[in-house]
């Protein structure tokens, strides 16, 4: 790769391990799906990727509820619902659910749901990628947030579930030159919502790379060992 050159990834979870769409210079470049994060980190040390933004939460407090999910909340208005609260570092400690949602009541005041529970492992695997070489090079996203600032900081009326929804947040990504082929090989298996949050993950790589990204909140929150806890866009 010229040394000039700017990669980025974007990498959301999906059902066979992690999707990746890869951008040079703005442009797609590539697509691929990971078995575990971890390898996805190191195939892009080894490959020069500067920016790896992940759609998964990267930063746990000690104590009550992170500022940056209240605020993407907040921001995506009747599309809130897929912002999960994220609660504190002990929650996520325990083996089972009941006993991390009685360890977040007793911690914040509210217990936990199923559906944020569900992240449990992927979470921990993102977060353990942060103490690994090319740590430093992960950003948190969230690609509706992604999407939130592509359409020109509005809210999008179609979930990205719908078929409307879709077309939208693919057109919206065409129109930012980041166009993604039709014939994606075994990553045209992934479920499309997937693909395209991916692809939005790496549109906000590419805005981090070039030091125009914003956060979530503005200034981020700090976890124990001083890294930031937000939310890039």
């Amino acid at each position: 790769m010229p040394a000039d050159m700017v990669a980025v990834l974007g990498v959301d979870a999906c059902p066979a391990g992690w999707v990746a769409v890869e951008l040079r210079d703005a442009r797609f470049a590539g697509a691929r799906l990971g078995a575990s994060l971890h390898s996805l980190l190191r195939e892009a040390v080894r490959s020069g990727v500067g920016v790896v933004a992940v759609d998964m939460p990267l930063g746990l407090l000690d104590t009550g509820w992170r500022s940056a999910d209240t605020e993407a909340a907040a921001l995506l208005g009747r599309l809130r619902g897929s912002v999960f609260r994220v609660p504190p570092r002990a929650v996520w400690q325990e083996e089972h659910y009941e006993s991390a949602s009685r360890r977040c009541r007793a911690l914040t005041g509210a217990g936990l749901s199923r559906q944020s529970w569900g992240l449990a492992t992927k979470l921990r695997e993102a977060n353990s990628c942060l103490a690994e070489a090319g740590g430093e090079r992960l950003y948190e996203v969230h690609p509706e947030v992604s999407f939130w600032a592509l359409a020109g900081n509005r809210q999008l009326p179609h979930r990205k579930k719908s078929w409307a929804g879709q077309m939208a947040r693919r057109a919206l990504l065409d129109a930012a030159g980041v166009v993604i082929p039709d014939e994606l090989g075994d990553v045209g298996r992934v479920p499309p919502d997937d693909v395209l949050d991916a692809a939005a993950a790496a549109w906000s790589a590419q805005r981090i790379a070039e030091g125009r990204a914003r956060t979530l909140p503005d200034p981020p929150q700090y976890d124990r060992g001083g890294r930031p806890i937000a939310i890039w866009y």
